[in-house]
């Protein structure tokens, strides 16, 4: 279409101009015009500049055809009412439009046999199940990697459309005064090695979510985790039958977004907890090390979950799982949670959450890896337990967060869990709460603190019975978007003597922790992992 216009745009010019310089005669424009066509047609079949298969190519066919069809008809009313005083030189031009008209002619057929070969194969690729051919994009088009649908082929990558890469490491190095025996700093979840240089995590998350607005409503995610937080989090034969089968799988699971009101978010999969105000990656936390009640309360869930949007400041979410760090069930039992999210204001952010099920299992733990059990299902256990458990474990779970200016953020955090091993089994009680503040100094540099107090009743978290406390400094330097130190100082104290010391049996009522952590992250996944 831009040739034709192009073409009768310089037509009706230079035309115009040759009868004003030849007294009105039109010959003399047609041999410009036969020129420019020749000159236009060459520079159109540079590869770089045509589209072949074009859908404008009837429509350029129908305007050339009529274009010359009138152009041809004028010129010869011209040539009937200009005196010929040279017949000979007249013949000439018209020789040489017709052959610029049989060159057009030539060359829209062969746009229209493309194009209907390309109309066969996209036909024919419909008829096989597959998606229809693509155009192909013009040269020098950059390829893009946004949150394109499933639809948007164009070539052999284009299913990783809208696919974020993204990594982690995260190591650290730290120091216990009370230089205890094995070099272990009891009560941490993943800052667990004194006076050892030591690697938290290695992790690759792998994410395509769902994107509404262009009509995707699936997605997937994959979180494969090595290091010390692995074997703390994922590695405990305590609820899990086989650990070693799922250890390296911190999340895997798949989304769909049901077309229903505001969209009903539905999980099936392995997820994080959402129980507690911490999280796995450091990146995203307040400070360095993890709080006591991160360490107490669920790690992850294997099951469904179901999130709504009640209202824009009102989530409910509904989880159907195993159990607590149950990639497999080992009682058969599934619990559940319900999970409010309320957000009054753009500053503030309230959760509340309660999850109830039995948590222990029905059948005797076997060592694994060990023999197999069956021919194909080797470490599950097939030995019941009698009698069998039947207590109940319930968690009020809630926190909040405030950020009450841009530079100043604050978190309180509560917790209440009873658990019950039988039904008529005295209770276990675990209560605590802390709070969290963070300050952005500079645009580089923050400050941090933790204070936090959880009473164990029945050793449910622990193993004793005790209270317990804890307080947390911890100082922030960002070297760039991707790379950041933490350096932290850390107290532990008990109403008993809990913490081991450099003499075997030896317990003190407090330890004390400096610790230098270094994170980096990069991959194209905004905001918090």
């Amino acid at each position: 279409m831009e040739f034709m216009l192009y073409v009768l745009f310089h037509f009706m010019r230079e035309s115009s101009e040759a009868r004003r310089a030849n007294g009105n005669k039109a010959p003399e424009g047609w041999a410009v015009m036969a020129g420019r066509v020749r000159q236009i047609d060459s520079f159109r079949k540079q590869p770089s500049r045509i589209a072949a298969g074009s859908q404008k190519t009837k429509t350029v066919g129908l305007l050339a055809a009529l274009f010359f069809s009138v152009g041809i008809a004028s010129g010869q009313e011209e040539v009937r009412q200009a005196p010929m005083q040279n017949p000979a030189t007249a013949q000439r031009e018209l020789d040489e439009l017709r052959s610029v008209v049989a060159q057009l002619s030539a060359r829209i057929g062969t746009l229209e046999e493309q194009l209907r070969k390309k109309e066969a194969t996209e036909r024919s690729s419909l008829v096989a199940g597959g998606e229809p051919v693509q155009a192909a994009a013009p040269s020098g088009a950059a390829a893009t990697g946004g949150q394109g649908g499933a639809g948007n082929a164009g070539g052999p990558t284009d299913f990783l459309q809208g696919t974020t890469l993204n990594l982690t490491f995260d190591g650290y190095y730290a120091y216990n005064f009370n230089r205890p025996v094995g070099r272990v700093n009891l009560l941490r979840a993943y800052d667990v090695s004194s006076n050892s240089f030591s690697l938290n995590q290695a992790t690759v998350v792998l994410e395509r979510a769902p994107d509404t607005p262009v009509g995707r409503r699936f997605g997937a995610r994959l979180d494969l985790q090595y290091g010390q937080a692995t074997e703390a989090v994922q590695g405990s034969a305590a609820n899990e039958l086989r650990p070693q089968a799922y250890r390296p799988v911190f999340q895997a699971y798949g989304t769909y977004v049901a077309p229903l009101g505001s969209g009903l978010t539905l999980d099936f999969g392995k997820w994080a907890s959402s129980l507690g105000v911490e999280s796995n990656y450091t990146k995203d936390q307040i400070n360095y090390s993890r709080s006591y009640l991160f360490n107490f309360l669920p790690f992850y869930h294997m099951g469904v979950r179901a999130g709504y949007n009640l209202t824009p400041k009102v989530n409910l979410t509904y989880w159907l799982v195993n159990g607590i760090q149950q990639t497999e069930d080992f009682n058969g039992f599934k619990s559940q949670a319900f999970l409010f999210t309320l957000k009054p204001t753009s500053t503030i952010s309230w959760n509340l959450n309660y999850y109830f099920g039995q948590e222990q299992r029905d059948v005797v733990p076997v060592l694994n890896p060990g023999l197999p059990t069956g021919p194909t299902q080797p470490g599950l256990p097939t030995t019941p337990l009698t009698p069998t458990p039947n207590g109940r474990e319930h968690i009020f779970d809630s926190y909040l967060t405030w950020n009450a200016t841009p530079k100043l953020t604050l978190v309180a955090e509560g917790d209440y869990v009873v658990n019950r091993v039988f039904s008529n089994s005295a209770p276990a009680h675990v209560s605590g709460g802390g709070g969290y503040a963070r300050y952005q100094l500079t645009p580089k540099f923050a400050i941090a603190g933790r204070a936090e107090y959880l009473s164990d009743r029945g050793g449910l978290f622990s193993g004793a019975t005790q209270a317990l406390k804890e307080t947390t400094f911890t100082s922030e330097y960002k070297f760039a978007d991707g790379f950041l130190t933490r350096f932290e100082w850390r107290r532990d104290s008990s109403n008993q003597a809990f913490f081991l010391t450099d003499t075997p049996g030896k317990l003190k009522k407090e330890q004390n922790t400096a610790t230098v952590g270094l994170v980096w992250w990069w991959g194209q996944k905004q905001g918090a992992w």
